[in-house]
């Protein structure tokens, strides 16, 4: 294994070192988290993990065999290979034109369909997986989809897209079902069958059908295509902001604790003036026991009616002071926001409130940038490092990353209240910040945890982009008390949500599994490398 893997480790000598040198010094899940991303991401992780892929094994029940699959195959180069792969897993077969009939509109509906573009080939053992998987799936089931990897002209596998749970908010920006996903229509379809993009059409209007049944797609959790090629991601405009600068929005709380660093806080503040908001702003500053004279000169400066400073000179706890704040708002909605943050773009809360008024949204949380233009924070997966960690962090923004996901709007687990957008009712309703077991850290994904058992999802949406200086007012965890804290609050989130990495089992669901991240996916590296 050392072996595969000495390119890539020579090829990144820093990152190496610092793995060793917390090795040296005791800190085994330290080293962990350093050296996962780079075997993850080394030029021969895939052939590794391939070595150790486990065969498709069948499992049908009495009368799984029984359920009709029928490919539709586009024509076009390697069509042949496409569909001889799919008669061997036991579908029937049909090349699909665009002179397709009546007939076939018809055939559709007396069984579970799977688009396949040509040149594809559907891997042994995925006949049984998707008949084991239908045979057993609820009625409202009508999307079942699979992982899925590319593959060249002489049969070499790469690039596996180990995939989310149904993630609707996603799916809408980037297509990971067409071509990987058996489905099952109402209705004639007729509109689908036709033209250069049917099989994505089609696929869309079974997703319609299904979100209008209350059904959701069944996420089989194994690569059962070989690719030649995928849909391209497209990040889509946000209809209710793109020519609605009109629409009045609710009123905004702003909630910004802050201790001294006067430098921080004007120039977050001078980008909250700068915001073009179609509503009222109302900015609280939460002043916590700051001694720096400017700082003190600075707040006492401030213009009344652009914001409110309330004195706290207790022992730092986020959650406490945002908790206050928050009974003092008269916003409907409350933005958490850090003092260290870096305002770009004048249009970011008007993005992330519009966001939050859809009535499934708890919460929502912006794309966050350090100073040197890395990715900070792009969501939270929970179960990284035994703990929680920030999606694709250190990442460049420009970056591809893992299939665009940095930088496509999504369902997340959780957001980070550096930033954060939240109806003030929902915030109440599930108690606020838990200040008594996340004083200062997890208590934004706890939050975000506790939303999601009443219903509300989190929303992360990069199109509201800011700068996060981390942790520069506040500093580092690194003094003994400080430590212990952090040790505490790591336990606590454990006890409630079941993170522990060591009840992690390969294949195992003993460990709370983060629906938006995958098994297969490293759960000490934040950037959803392979996991080895």
């Amino acid at each position: 294994m050392l072996a595969v893997h000495y390119g890539a480790l020579r090829s990144a000598p820093v990152l190496y070192a610092r793995c060793l040198w917390w090795r040296i010094n005791g800190k085994r899940l330290r080293a962990r988290l350093n050296l996962a991303p780079l075997l993850g991401r080394a030029p021969h992780s895939y052939a590794l993990w391939l070595s150790r892929e486990p065969d498709l094994k069948s499992s049908e029940n009495d009368g799984a065999e029984n359920v009709s699959i029928l490919a539709l195959v586009s024509e076009g180069a390697g069509q042949e290979k496409t569909l001889e792969s799919a008669k061997r897993e036991g579908f029937a077969v049909q090349l699909v034109s665009a002179a397709t009939g009546d007939t076939l509109r018809r055939t559709i509906e007396q069984s579970w369909v799977l688009p396949l573009m040509s040149g594809d080939v559907v891997r042994r053992g995925a006949g049984a997986r998707y008949r084991t998987a239908a045979f057993r799936a609820d009625e409202n089931v009508r999307i079942i989809y699979a992982d899925d990897d590319l593959i060249d002209d002489n049969g070499k596998r790469f690039s596996p897209h180990l995939k989310p749970d149904w993630n609707a908010e996603l799916y809408s920006h980037l297509d990971y079902l067409t071509g990987s996903a058996i489905l099952r229509a109402d209705g004639l379809m007729a509109r689908a069958l036709g033209g250069a993009n049917w099989a994505a059409e089609f696929t869309r209007q079974v997703v319609q059908q299904s979100e209008a049944k209350g059904g959701e797609p069944l996420h089989l959790r194994s690569i059962l295509h070989h690719r030649r090629t995928r849909p391209a991601a497209v990040l889509r405009p946000l209809p209710i902001v793109a020519g609605g600068r009109e629409k009045k929005l609710p009123v905004v709380s702003v909630i910004i604790p802050t201790r001294n660093r006067v430098d921080l806080l004007r120039a977050c503040l001078e980008g909250v003036a700068r915001t073009e908001y179609p509503g009222r702003i109302e900015v609280i500053i939460i002043d916590n026991a700051s001694d720096d004279p400017a700082t003190l000169e600075y707040l006492e400066q401030l213009e009344p009616g652009f914001a409110r400073v309330r004195r706290d000179d207790r022992p730092f706890n986020f959650a406490a002071l945002n908790n206050r704040a928050a009974t003092e708002a008269s916003g409907d909605l409350l933005c958490f926001l850090n003092n260290d943050i870096e305002i770009l773009d004048g249009d970011w809360l008007t993005i992330m409130a519009a966001q939050c008024q859809r009535e499934e949204i708890g919460a929502v949380g912006a794309r966050l940038l350090y100073p040197d233009g890395r990715i900070q924070h792009a969501g939270v997966v929970i179960g990284i490092g035994g703990a929680a960690a920030h999606a694709h962090r250190l990442l460049d923004r420009d970056d591809e990353g893992y299939f665009h996901r940095h930088s496509l709007p999504q369902f997340v687990t959780a957001v980070t209240a550096a930033c954060m957008v939240v109806r003030r009712d929902r915030f109440f309703a599930v108690g606020g910040f838990d200040a008594e077991r996340f004083a200062v850290s997890f208590n934004d994904v706890d939050l975000c945890l506790r939303l999601g058992t009443k219903g509300w999802k989190t929303l992360y949406e990069p199109r509201a982009t800011l700068v996060h200086h981390e942790s520069v007012s506040r500093g580092l965890d690194r003094d003994p008390i400080g430590a212990a804290r952090q040790s505490a609050e790591v336990k606590a989130l454990q006890d409630r949500w079941n993170t522990a990495l060591d009840t992690a089992r390969r294949g195992g669901e003993r460990r709370a599994r983060d629906p938006f991240h995958h098994p297969e996916l490293s759960p000490l590296s934040e950037q959803f490398a392979l996991r080895l």
